[in-house]
């Protein structure tokens, strides 16, 4: 047969019954809940009992109670015509999302620790990952590479000399970037009063021909510092350095349109540190390779001695 509303939660549902122990009492306990005696059939020695106040037994809940007393010689037992079955609760993954109404979940029944709770993200994130924000009230999904801005830098490496290497060298610059930028800080070098020098990789070696062009500007100490290089083999960012006790050097070195095959390209640098007289250098530059072949990797180096210790970080900037 159809049903007008919901389908019921239980069909075919056969009555329970309930046998007692009886003894010198009128109070028992009966196994299912009930609303009151009227959803109870009770039989004492096969007869059947009248309910309700006054009568022969009331029932409440789980509390059955005899206006008379039984004997334990008594056979009591009870038939549930209907049960409080108190379903309160849905069964477990009962509810699914078309139980659910559009605008049913509200801000009040999300839980506070519905982000802190989650597993964080331990890393930038993704161009694909996803921000949700609100427009003019409506929730919406965003992707990161949207928001995130242009002309920044991201971190693609680094690396930490603890102990002397003839060069640092960065063989991998990713296709995902156009321009990168060399990062290093607290340089000591092995031979005092050397210079720092950078050169090219291209197409996976390293590139020694003489067409690194460079100009140098800058001062050590009170003294103006000036080079101009046409046709070097190796791009010149900072000298005088010292490797006396506290003596070091850094700098940034920033290349453009790398992968580009069209044009030469071009950098600019800037240098800070102490001389080997502990009088503070600066530098600033720019040059260009005189080459359209696309680079694929840089070198930090020294003509002479080794690089001692340092922070050398490489960024990659997107357009």
């Amino acid at each position: 047969m159809a049903y007008i509303g919901p389908l019921p939660a239980e069909t075919f549902t056969s009555f329970a019954t309930q046998e007692f122990s009886t003894s010198a009492t009128t109070s028992y306990t009966l196994d299912h809940p009930v609303t009151n005696e009227n959803e109870l059939a009770l039989f004492i020695n096969n007869v059947r009992q009248q309910p309700g106040s006054g009568k022969a037994y009331t029932a409440s809940g789980t509390a059955l109670t005899l206006s008379a007393a039984t004997a334990s010689t008594d056979t009591m037992y009870a038939v549930f015509l209907g049960r409080a079955l108190q379903t309160v609760n849905p069964a477990d993954a009962s509810v699914g999302t078309s139980q659910l109404a559009a605008t049913s979940v509200t801000a009040a029944k999300l839980n506070n620790d519905i982000i802190s709770g989650t597993t964080a993200l331990a890393e930038a994130p993704a161009d694909t990952d996803e921000f949700l924000v609100s427009d003019a009230g409506t929730l919406k999904r965003i992707d990161f590479s949207l928001i995130k801005g242009g002309g920044m830098f991201e971190l693609i490496s680094t690396t930490t000399v603890t102990s002397a290497v003839s060069s640092v060298d960065f063989t991998s610059l990713s296709s995902d970037f156009a321009d990168f930028r060399l990062s290093a800080s607290q340089v000591d070098i092995a031979t005092d009063n050397e210079i720092l020098r950078i050169r090219a990789f291209v197409g996976g070696s390293e590139h020694t021909s003489s067409d690194y062009q460079y100009v140098r500007r800058g001062f050590n100490g009170a003294a103006a510092e000036t080079e101009d290089q046409a046709g070097g083999t190796e791009w010149r960012i900072g000298d005088n350095i010292g490797n006396a006790g506290g003596e070091c050097a850094s700098f940034e070195f920033t290349i453009f349109a790398v992968h580009d095959t069209s044009h030469s390209k071009q950098y600019l640098s800037q240098f800070a540190g102490q001389a080997n007289d502990s009088a503070p250098v600066y530098q600033a530059g720019g040059g260009n390779l005189d080459n359209t072949s696309a680079i694929t990797g840089l070198k930090v180096y020294q003509a002479s001695g080794n690089i001692s210790s340092g922070v050398f970080s490489l960024y990659g900037r997107k357009r």
